[in-house]
């Protein structure tokens, strides 16, 4: 009987350790680093929705993948960061042996390394430069966000000068045709920093773009029906939910594929936001 039972749980133990090689992947995107044989398609080009309320802070779109579809586009949205002081590093692909590894974003004190890809709206390449934290609250530079003045009083102006000669859409680092960037030893101090991962309306947000069949490249060629969401998850509301790529040349003024300065901010940790929403 003592056999019999080691035994049983001899191959329970295989069958355990077998779950995770037989198991789909899960997207790229959020929780699980996904490595891909192909490059991801170039950045699309699209507005920025107005920023919804005081406290969001905003997370550039990007190109996630599935195995059902291949590549996806989850739009880019104003998030409220899940701590006062904390920014958000967006993730990016990376040229690893001989393949594409996706990084995933986080969020920190201060912004990592996110491959040198563009990905606009103060998000230049290395740093952040679309607002500072002061004490409690967040402060947005108007010169690349989509603020209301009238409702949102903490705001400034400084003006992003683009010191990259290669202003492109490339989404990837590395390989045939991607960014050549490393990251600076500021940015690896960073990325070794205190994470909070995504928040659950983040991951939720990159769930609804995944259902969306015609948020993929294989069925859009790389234009999106939704570029862009003033909220997390709202992919409806034509002309006040989201900017598609129909209506990308509408605006003249904050528009995606902006350059940046590395800039660095002091924050104040480890506290709850309390957002002032109008």
């Amino acid at each position: 009987m003592r056999n019999k039972y080691f035994i049983h749980l001899l191959m329970l133990a295989l069958v355990l350790l077998a779950i995770p090689a037989i198991a789909p992947t899960a997207s790229a995107g959020f929780g699980f680093g996904v490595f891909v044989g192909f490059a991801p398609p170039p950045l699309p080009v699209y507005v920025q929705p107005i920023c919804p309320g005081d406290g969001y802070i905003w997370t550039p779109g990007y190109w996630a993948y599935a195995d059902d579809g291949g590549y996806y586009w989850v739009p880019g949205t104003w998030v409220i960061a899940p701590r006062i002081g904390y920014l958000w590093t967006p993730g990016y692909w990376g040229w690893e042996g001989g393949g594409y590894f996706w990084h995933v974003g986080y969020w920190g004190p201060h912004v990592g390394f996110y491959g040198g890809v563009n990905y606009g709206f103060g998000y230049g390449g290395f740093g952040y430069e679309g607002g500072r934290w002061d004490h409690d609250r967040f402060f947005y530079n108007r010169s690349v966000n989509n603020v209301n003045i009238t409702k949102i009083h903490n705001t400034y102006n400084t003006t992003v000068i683009n010191n990259n000669t290669n202003v492109n859409r490339i989404s990837y680092n590395g390989g045939t045709g991607g960014i050549n960037a490393r990251a600076t030893s500021v940015e690896m101090v960073a990325n070794r920093d205190r994470h909070v991962t995504a928040t659950s309306l983040q991951v939720q947000h990159e769930h609804t773009a995944r259902t969306n069949r015609a948020q993929f490249a294989s069925v859009n060629n790389g234009r999106p029906a939704v570029a862009a969401t003033a909220r997390t998850r709202r992919f409806r509301g034509h002309r006040r939910g989201f900017a598609t790529n129909q209506h990308r040349s509408k605006r003249k003024s904050r528009v995606g594929l902006c350059s940046a300065h590395v800039q660095r901010q002091h924050v104040t940790r480890g506290q709850q936001p309390r957002p002032h929403l109008n």
